[in-house]
């Protein structure tokens, strides 16, 4: 299928023109806290993908807040003038390209000539959606961070964890183990709020974190050494694993999906809570023991990037709104409502499970619902 060049005014030629080629049947109701989503697709093998990965969020429902459909298709050739995205800092490859188009955005992934096309409530993806099975579960999550956002909340890169109404943000620079370190965390008893991506917002002198609808994906470390997920890797894989040393595991990166609802039980995967604290990891591996210690955040601006994220391609802001980036006061401001501890030396994850165990069930700073 080849799309004819379109100027700003006809974004819609575009979507209705995909669907009315690659018609949708097949309808998923998925609930992420108070929003309801709509997922429309051609595909039962889709639909069956995504109805296992947001197995804890599915429902019977009508009149959707957000409506998502997703169509299985050959590659589009698409005749736009597309924008390269310059690569994140400390990355080098070039893996989208993107058109601003009238109320919205269109975005093409280079590797596998998925596109998307979102903006003023109308979003669609469309390509070989069944392959890239990720990338349409990317942009559904990516929606509802949008709807989030754009009800005033700022966006954290941290994973979350919660027990009996109180929670924990866990953050660290890239490779510090935020997943690994939640993931014990639910082994003693917690549910699960978030992988990578949090959406914080201030309520008065609390803060509410809302989770994204994305499971952890680990290491092949984290699962060796977590017997809740050890099933992930076949038998064969896990012996080949097991000869490596402490620190080629701890390097190696060969992502597995740790589905929530298969490997702790179902109800253990919400994504609302009060944020009671943020824990940064700042270890290293083979870094001695590992230390706790409770911080003023304005006195640490240095590890505010750990938990800053941007919001990125795929979020538009409402009714076409540029919407600055927050700034380190910003998120000092909200951050100041909680409780805030870095841990140091070495990486200690039983350790650290614990001891955010005993926070969540213990006094810390008084910020009950």
């Amino acid at each position: 299928m080849q799309i004819e060049t379109i100027d700003r005014s006809t974004r819609n030629l575009l979507t209705s023109s995909v669907r009315q080629e690659f018609k949708t049947g097949l309808e998923l109701f998925l609930r992420f806290d108070d929003c309801v989503f709509l997922i429309e697709t051609n595909e039962k093998q889709l639909d069956e993908k995504l109805r296992n990965y947001f197995s804890s969020f599915v429902i019977d429902a009508r009149n959707p807040d957000i409506v998502v459909t997703a169509h299985e298709a050959p590659a589009l050739s698409l005749c736009l003038d597309l924008t390269e995205k310059q690569p994140d800092p400390g990355k080098h490859k070039i893996k989208e390209e993107f058109a601003e188009i009238e109320g919205g955005r269109v975005v093409r992934k280079r590797l596998t000539g998925m596109v998307f096309i979102f903006g003023n409530g109308d979003n669609l993806a469309v390509g070989p959606c069944i392959e890239n099975d990720n990338q349409v579960i990317n942009f559904i999550n990516n929606r509802y961070i949008e709807w989030r956002l754009n009800q005033g909340g700022v966006l954290g890169h941290a994973a979350g964890v919660s027990l009996n109404g109180r929670g924990i943000a866990l953050a660290g620079f890239s490779g510090m183990g935020k997943s690994t370190l939640a993931l014990r965390i639910l082994g003693l008893g917690a549910d699960f709020a978030s992988n990578d991506r949090l959406i914080v917002q201030a309520w008065g002198e609390k803060i509410n974190m809302y989770g994204v609808a994305k499971h952890p994906r680990i290491n092949p470390g984290t699962i060796l050494n977590n017997k809740d997920v050890e099933a992930i890797i076949p038998e064969n894989q896990r012996q080949i694993y097991q000869k490596l040393t402490p620190n080629e595991l701890w390097m190696l990166e060969h992502k597995y999906d740790a589905l929530i609802h298969k490997y702790y039980g179902k109800g253990r995967f919400i994504l609302h809570s009060i944020m009671n604290a943020l824990v940064i990891l700042n270890w290293k591996q083979g870094g001695g023991k590992a230390k706790f210690n409770q911080i003023n955040i304005t006195e640490r601006m240095d590890l505010l990037p750990a938990f800053m994220k941007e919001t990125g391609l795929f979020y538009h802001a409402k009714n076409g709104r540029k919407i600055s980036s927050p700034s380190f006061e910003d998120y000092i401001d909200i951050l100041s409502r909680c409780d805030v501890f870095e841990i140091t030396g070495g990486a200690d994850f039983d350790q650290a499970a614990h001891f955010c165990r005993e926070y969540l069930t213990g006094a810390g700073k008084e910020n009950k619902e």
